[in-house]
């Protein structure tokens, strides 16, 4: 009895430390790590997860009950580990980093008014595509730069227009295989090559588009609109998820939703901001790829 009347007034002694600062530090570790097993659990990365945990406790045994050839073996394996984790996340962590850099740069979006027009312009030219049928290929640039991209493709600088859009992308134009570039309510660039998305549970009928658009939307933040050529529907990728079968109005919803409206999460730490982005890009991640 003296035992757990000690041990409770220990408890409570130590509660009596802890300031607000501990608090916010426990609150902010306690969320990190249910989201790392949330994205564990909802990825394809749970036996990988297993493997490592059953590695850890052999190690943590090893060390306990004096095995010292063994733990020498597995420590060493731990030490490769953290290189073989950086190369199979790659993607994952680089994109984490981009989207902390890219929090803190806050005034690379165009003019509302300027926006409002590429918007519109860019509604009416996927309508029309849709209806003929022509593919086409369109990001909007946000906060993570597209750089690289850009420059795999032809320069244009020139207002987002209707018209332009359609011979952009008109089946014998040098350019309607590649991608074009929104950046600042402007076409920067037409022709240019997206990376393809990795994943291979994507639904069969969606082509070559729909992967580079996906491929996009998982490596930074970009919207992205995919007109089918085969079917004329109209998609749009973000953060990984792919919105499908969205009819004019439906589109202008989205991309004024995503370019125009104020970031609610603007006024939030840069790089709690990006963590907690990078987390929700995959909350929907496998349904979207496999409407």
């Amino acid at each position: 009895m003296d035992s757990i009347t000690n041990l409770l007034s220990r408890a409570g002694n130590y509660l009596t430390t802890i300031g607000i600062s501990d608090f916010i530090d426990i609150l902010i570790v306690a969320f990190l790590i249910y989201r790392v097993i949330w994205f564990v659990k909802k990825s394809n990365f749970v036996n990988l997860a297993k493997g490592l945990l059953l590695i850890l406790i052999v190690l943590w045994l090893s060390g306990e009950f004096g095995l010292i050839m063994i733990n020498y073996i597995l420590r060493r394996a731990v030490e490769l580990g953290m290189i073989a984790f950086v190369i199979l996340f790659q993607p994952e962590l680089r994109r984490l980093l981009e989207r902390v850099g890219s929090s803190f740069n806050r005034n690379h979006n165009a003019a509302g008014s300027v926006m409002n027009t590429a918007i519109d312009q860019t509604v009416q030219a996927c309508c029309d595509m849709a209806d003929s049928k022509t593919g086409a290929l369109i990001a909007f640039e946000r906060k993570v730069p597209l750089g690289p991209v850009i420059a795999t493709g032809t320069v244009i600088n020139a207002d987002v227009n209707a018209e332009l859009i359609k011979n952009l992308f008109f089946n014998k134009a040098p350019l309607h295989d590649g991608a074009v570039i929104v950046r600042d309510g402007r076409v920067e660039a037409a022709g240019c090559v997206l990376p393809l998305t990795q994943a291979m549970n994507l639904s069969k009928d969606l082509g070559m588009r729909h992967r580079a658009g996906l491929g996009l939307s998982e490596q930074s933040d970009a919207v992205v609109i995919i007109v089918s050529e085969e079917t004329g529907a109209i998609s749009v990728a973000l953060e990984g998820k792919l919105k499908r079968h969205l009819n004019g109005e439906e589109l202008k919803k989205v991309l004024t939703d995503n370019l125009t409206s104020v970031d609610k999460q603007e006024d939030a730490p840069g790089i709690l901001n990006a963590i907690r982005s990078f987390f929700k890009g995959f909350e929907h991640e496998d349904e979207s790829k496999t409407e």
